[in-house]
């Protein structure tokens, strides 16, 4: 049976970052990517301790293996990614309500990704949830970007709530800025 919980461990955080390598969008092929979604940014280990001692990340074990994950972040890494760079510095300079993001407070998706074994089985809402009632208390807004290629990703996001508020060019494609109003 699989659970939903925060990472504890560094064996959870190395099944988080075998979870991201095996689905990254330039292994899995683009038929599949296409078809199941993908990832595309690739973060070190090191990253993720330092993501993961600000704020632990979510995960879905299966036994003792990481099937599904959500990254939280926000900040406290700049300078550590450049496409989290990129993100966090245009994301200053988009507006919601007529206001720039860096007014509010606003947490960040770092990335999320479910294992092809557990797709389809609503465990991404249910991350999204256990995210909000996580940091609903300390942000506004969950906001991430989300490559418009990956459709799957896309229809996901808006069932939940998202909503786009902008784009972004990033690694060579355009990619939807999305965020979650907690106020709503």
């Amino acid at each position: 049976m699989a659970i939903l919980k925060l990472v504890e461990t560094e064996q959870e955080l190395i099944g988080l970052k075998q979870l991201q390598t095996n689905n990254l969008r330039r292994l899995v092929g683009e038929a599949e990517a296409m078809k199941e979604g993908f990832v595309t940014s690739e973060y070190s280990l090191e990253l993720l301790k330092k993501m993961h001692a600000i704020y632990p990340s979510i995960i879905v074990k299966e036994g003792d293996e990481v099937v599904g994950y959500t990254i939280v972040t926000n900040k406290a890494v700049f300078g550590e990614h450049p496409e989290l760079d990129h993100l966090f510095n245009t994301l200053d300079a988009t507006k919601y309500n007529n206001v720039f993001l860096k007014a509010y407070p606003y947490i960040l998706i770092g990335q999320v990704c479910v294992g092809k074994s557990h797709r389809g089985q609503g465990w991404v809402p249910k991350m999204y949830d256990f995210y909000k009632s996580n940091h609903a208390k300390n942000y506004k807004f969950l906001v991430t970007d989300i490559s418009q290629a990956n459709k799957r990703s896309i229809r996901m996001h808006e069932k939940i709530g998202f909503e786009t508020i902008g784009v972004i060019e990033q690694v060579g494609t355009g990619w939807d800025i999305v965020l979650w109003d907690w106020n709503k």
